[in-house]
């Protein structure tokens, strides 16, 4: 499941009320199924680099790569906050994440 639109895999948005990039969280599946979560201003030039081996190790040697997930998040610090909750989840709370978008309570 990709939730990504064509919009959102452009380049950076601007926020207008703080001149500042908007961040988005995605998650990666690798060909193993499993899952990588990151946050990135451009998430399909982000894509390509885990694609091309380079940015995170974590995905090196491990694709093909699927985009299964991504959310517009805000700011870096509401997109780090995301990423390290996301990361705490077990698998089966991830999955309920990318179906619903919402964190378990």
């Amino acid at each position: 499941m990709t939730t990504a639109n064509p919009e959102s895999l452009q380049q950076p948005i601007k926020n207008n009320e703080n001149s500042e990039a908007l961040w988005h969280l995605y998650i990666v599946q690798t060909r193993l199924g499993h899952w990588y979560t990151g946050i990135s201003t451009n998430v399909e030039k982000r894509f390509m680099q885990h694609q091309a081996g380079k940015g995170a190790k974590n995905l090196k040697g491990k694709g093909p790569l699927t985009l299964i997930y991504q959310q517009q998040v805000g700011n870096r610090s509401e997109a780090t906050k995301l990423e390290i909750s996301v990361k705490k989840l077990s698998k089966a709370q991830k999955r309920q994440f990318v179906l619903t978008s919402e964190l378990p309570k």
